[in-house]
């Protein structure tokens, strides 16, 4: 098995050797821009997991992992135009540098590279069960991202709408990535469909640490000011959990500080205190282990020898050990 780093340079070194210098610059300036903003590049290196977990040749999986890519920033050009955000990854948006329109129609052919890098697989017999993978999970990251808007004007989440909105933004294109490149690799079915729960159950746990990173996390190591979920109101894990359980003076105090809207940091300092009282905290933490732990237990599952599977373990937990 390739080292994480190794994969990360693979995956680089072929992203770079495929910028896109097609006419008119003004389609594909945006592309290039977005692609080379950084990030974890983690979807693309699980796909590459996956396929090494079967084949020591996993160079015909790079075109699959960069279609991966692509998609996924497609859908953060289409969201930060939605959310009007002004940054990602610490830099101007692509509809804030290039426009709206650019950002619309940058992303819409992404959607479509996406699909012609699919479409470079070595095996063409394999084509029709990577593209409805892809297809199925292209529709739910779709479908996560309407539930998400649509919660935003909800007065009422349950806890289990909020869980399967982040499986399906957030967790499907993980659990879909790993599942491609195991077949793309020479997995049987099997294998791949717990190398899928293994992504899906990963995913779910990620998110649950973000909605707790967000509000109690160390600034420095998290990355970014805390507190920001709360300001926005957006209903995380944390916000759900305490407006079940929140009673009397409780839950006037909750909703007193969540209509606040001239000083954010009374704001989150009061509803923080308020989750501290309820230890939603410990509650998230608990749900985050327990989706962590059904990961592992698919990730045993599969069947080669565990050496092989060491390093997506590793992966896993350093996922899982940012700092609270």
């Amino acid at each position: 098995m390739l080292s994480v780093e190794h994969l990360q340079e693979l995956f680089l070194k072929y992203l770079k050797k495929e910028r896109f210098h097609q006419s008119p610059v003004e389609l594909y300036d945006p592309v290039n821009y977005i692609l080379q903003l950084g990030g974890k590049r983690l979807r693309p290196v699980l796909l590459l997991m996956g396929a090494n977990l079967f084949s020591e040749k996993i160079d015909h999986a790079l075109p699959a992992a960069l279609a991966i890519e692509i998609f996924h920033n497609f859908s953060l050009v289409h969201d930060d135009i939605m959310d009007e955000a002004p940054l990602r990854r610490g830099q101007p948006t692509v509809h804030i540098k290039y426009g709206q329109n650019a950002g619309i129609l940058s992303g819409d052919v992404m959607l479509i590279l996406t699909y012609q890098y699919l479409n470079q697989l070595q095996d063409p017999s394999q084509l029709p069960a990577i593209l409805k993978i892809f297809n199925r999970l292209a529709v739910e990251v779709c479908e996560g991202q309407q539930y998400d808007m649509n919660f935003e004007t909800q007065e009422s989440v349950e806890i289990a709408g909020y869980l399967k909105m982040i499986e399906l933004k957030t967790s499907v294109l993980i659990a879909g990535g790993l599942k491609m490149g195991a077949l793309i690799g020479g997995a049987g079915e099997k294998d791949a469909n717990e190398l899928y729960e293994f992504g899906r159950n990963i995913g779910i746990a990620f998110q649950l640490q973000d909605d707790i990173l967000d509000t109690f996390g160390d600034p420095e190591k998290f990355g970014k000011k805390v507190g920001g979920d709360i300001a926005q109101n957006k209903k995380t894990f944390l916000l759900l959990s305490s407006m079940e359980q929140a009673k009397g003076q409780d839950r006037a105090n909750l909703m007193a500080a969540l209509s606040q809207t001239t000083d954010p940091t009374k704001k989150i300092q009061a509803v923080t205190n308020i989750y501290r009282k309820l230890k939603v905290k410990e509650q998230a933490t608990e749900l985050m282990d327990d989706y962590l732990q059904k990961a592992f237990s698919h990730l045993d599952k599969v069947k080669v020898e565990p050496s092989r599977k060491k390093l997506l373990r590793n992966l896993a937990n350093q996922l899982m050990m940012r700092e609270i």
